[in-house]
């Protein structure tokens, strides 16, 4: 997201972003997520030459040829295969068109350019080595796109193994800003969320802690940490529950912590969950992988108390047709690609639009629903903004 506004050239953002959140899209952030993006299309690049990609679009083709011609196999390419062809036509890399029947179109039509992975790599070590953890894992998912998308192997077999474990530590922390953007949006939303009173939050998804440390950071310099009357920390990997447990355990000790494994895909009191036990139930980076997005939802809506809040903090496309650079990555998890849909407000797998998160929230029996910050009314000025948290609650 540049600095610059794409709509009149100016610095805008103090007029659309809310004061608490601010001074977390400083010069220093936005030049690092700059720096970010265009690694990412640099690895998309290397992805369509080493997948056969490049050879297939020698001559016009839609997605589905493009595979074809690649030989890869179609049940798992599709989404990313789209997802690459779709990033260097955004670049003008190769030239893109709509066809008569509104398919995609693809060709390549000039010299394609000569970018150095390593060099955008070495500018970040420079200007802020802490953002590094999200190229590690960038670069790591590139690497096996060959792999992958010739089925040789899954993509939860390329992410999560040895070598992936260690590198998504690093990366799921508030030491790396390029995610802790997501637990400091996200802890703001929910702080402002949870009125008065105790406050007993449900968090799912929590992976390896750390949007739990932000929340909990949160309310400490809010002076309202007594207010937490109950935290259940819930999270489907057996290790990393573990390590959370470890990690908040041993870091915030005072808190009236519970730890516990929950599949946001099967009903919540499988895992003990109580219905209508939470004032919030919180997340940071994990709705948009809920296989049914209704049965999640409709999960999430029956743990809250009347009028507690549900709060969600996303990256969200700022535009249906936007292709964005974290799907790199999770393009190769089948979780991702593969939801139920939903007519009006799934139209796809993994990240959604505001208007479909607002859509999905209210078809599934929620109201006051916001996007904190607001996308709509950024998206224009800055379309790489794409961290919000959807806040909603239960009538």
């Amino acid at each position: 997201m540049p600095i610059a506004s794409q709509r009149n050239g100016g610095d805008e953002r103090a007029t659309l972003y809310p004061p608490e959140l601010l001074p977390l899209f400083d010069d220093a952030f936005v030049a690092s997520w700059d720096l970010f993006e265009e690694y990412v299309a640099c690895l998309a690049l290397k992805v369509f030459q080493s997948t056969g990609l490049e050879q297939a679009c020698r001559q016009e083709v839609t997605v589905d040829q493009a595979i074809a011609g690649a030989g890869l196999a179609a049940e798992v390419a599709r989404v990313p295969a789209a997802w690459v062809l779709a990033m260097l036509a955004s670049r003008g890399w190769i030239a893109g068109s709509v066809g008569a029947a509104g398919e995609n179109r693809y060709r390549i039509e000039r010299p394609l350019p000569v970018l150095d992975a390593d060099e955008m790599r070495e500018a970040q070590a420079r200007h802020d080595p802490r953002c590094l953890p999200s190229y590690h894992i960038a670069a790591l998912a590139a690497e096996h796109y060959p792999a992958v998308l010739q089925a040789q192997m899954t993509g939860e077999q390329a992410l999560f193994g040895p070598e992936g474990i260690s590198a998504w530590v690093k990366y799921f922390s508030n030491d790396n800003p390029l995610y802790a953007i997501s637990n400091a949006v996200g802890a703001i939303a929910a702080e402002q969320a949870v009125a008065g009173g105790e406050a007993a939050i449900l968090e799912i998804g929590g992976g390896l802690g750390s949007g739990a440390e932000a929340l909990l950071d949160r309310f400490d310099t809010a002076g309202r940490a007594t207010q937490i009357s109950a935290y259940r920390f819930t999270e489907i990997s057996a290790l990393f529950l573990r390590r959370a447990q470890r990690t908040l355990a041993t870091r915030r000790p005072g808190y009236p912590l519970a730890f516990a494994p929950l599949d946001i895909d099967r009903p919540f009191t499988e895992a003990d969950v109580a219905k209508g036990a939470y004032s919030l139930v919180y997340g940071v980076n994990v709705l948009h992988v809920a296989r049914d997005l209704t049965v999640t939802l409709n999960e999430l809506r029956q743990a809250l108390r009347p009028g507690g809040a549900v709060v969600m903090c996303e990256c969200v496309r700022p535009f249906p047709t936007t292709s964005l650079h974290l799907e790199l990555v999770f393009n190769l998890l089948s979780a991702f690609r593969e939801p139920v849909l939903a007519p009006g407000w799934r139209p796809n797998g993994g990240f959604l639009t505001p208007e479909q998160w607002t859509a999905a929230l209210r078809a599934n029996g929620f109201v006051d629903v916001r996007i904190f910050p607001d996308i709509a009314a950024i998206r224009d000025a800055y379309p790489s903004s794409v961290v919000a948290a959807i806040v909603a609650r239960r009538p």
